[in-house]
């Protein structure tokens, strides 16, 4: 008999669901979200043959590898699909989640998701951890400005390479804004160093990819952007074609029809956020930093003056394979 298995992913613990051909409910259960104990639950149950649906999340793409590692037929389900068909139920349940992906599963009425490879995730990591070290310093930056403002000590503009010391400046003389101020000043400049090396890591793979460096060829586009899009790329032969790139991450026109009624919006913001917000960087500095002459900024600052700015960032990556194309 076929089998369809909806899991709905926990941190702790998963709940499963597996449905017959026909909807009917075989078996539900409570496992421990790790791939062998979900493995020698689905052997146990006789779901060795059946067809497995994971929510994409946090952890579904380690229980996705796990299972497919031991030979489970395993797909994952688009984020927003999943939440648009269970939300038409009235009791929001993890049993009910697992239920309701198990049906998604079988009826076919599901988007995939691509589940990226050990090596894209590893650069993604390492370009999250870096975002956060960069959040973070700016986050102390201003709190340390914040401080010394209820104490009318103003730090002005001031550099990157003097700020320390100007910093150290204001408050010497008070011993409870020196304790105060010296530590921030310290965990700052940790922070400063290993972002540091961080950077130099992205450096160095952008710099081993012949993808990347063809890439940063294009006027705006640099490391952090360049290897962002690769790892979030990672297997080009997944689109049927270049143009289905601007969709896939959320850069198109939203699109609303029925009946008389046919509005086009803003962009639909699928896909990975931080794709957008490189992509978006990358534009802008084409338009406002890059004074080497070129034939795309020539045509990006003649749509600036037709359109805008804003639109013209959004539009110039809409269709990102046109310039900065797979490899």
């Amino acid at each position: 008999m076929e089998f369809y298995v909806g899991i709905d992913v926990s941190l702790q613990e998963s709940s499963v669901c597996i449905v017959d051909r026909d909807g009917k409910v075989v078996r539900e259960r409570k496992v421990m979200s790790d791939p062998d104990a979900l493995v020698h639950a689905l052997r146990e149950d006789g779901c060795a043959a059946a067809r497995i649906g994971l929510e994409a999340g946090a952890l579904s793409g380690w229980l996705h590898d796990g299972l497919k590692e031991k030979g489970f037929d395993v797909v994952l389900l688009e984020t927003r699909h999943v939440a648009a068909a269970i939300s038409a139920m009235a009791v929001k349940t993890d049993r009910n989640d697992a239920r309701g992906i198990a049906q998604m599963l079988r009826l076919g009425w599901f988007k995939p998701v691509h589940a990226k490879s050990a090596g894209a995730q590893e650069i993604r990591a390492l370009l999250s951890a870096r975002k956060l070290l960069t959040r973070k310093r700016a986050d102390i930056d201003i709190g340390m400005r914040g401080i010394l403002r209820a104490f009318g000590l103003k730090v002005g503009r001031v550099s990157r390479g003097r700020f320390d010391e100007r910093l150290r400046e204001l408050v010497a003389g008070n011993a409870m804004l020196e304790k105060a101020i010296g530590a921030m000043l310290e965990a700052r400049n940790a922070m400063v160093r290993e972002l540091i090396e961080l950077h130099r890591t992205v450096l160095r793979l952008t710099r081993e990819s012949e993808v990347c460096k063809r890439l940063m060829t294009v006027p705006g586009v640099g490391p952090v952007a360049s290897l962002t899009f690769v790892a979030a790329v990672d297997d080009p032969h997944r689109f049927r074609s270049s143009r289905s790139l601007g969709a896939h991450f959320g850069l198109t026109p939203r699109k609303y029809q029925s009946g008389e009624i046919d509005l086009t919006g803003h962009i639909t913001r699928a896909g990975d956020a931080s794709v957008r917000t490189v992509l978006y960087e990358a534009a802008n500095a084409l338009i406002t930093l890059s004074v080497k002459p070129s034939g795309l900024k020539s045509w990006a600052m003649r749509l600036v003056m037709a359109q805008g700015a804003s639109k013209v960032d959004v539009a110039r990556f809409g269709d990102p394979a046109r310039d900065i194309a797979l490899a």
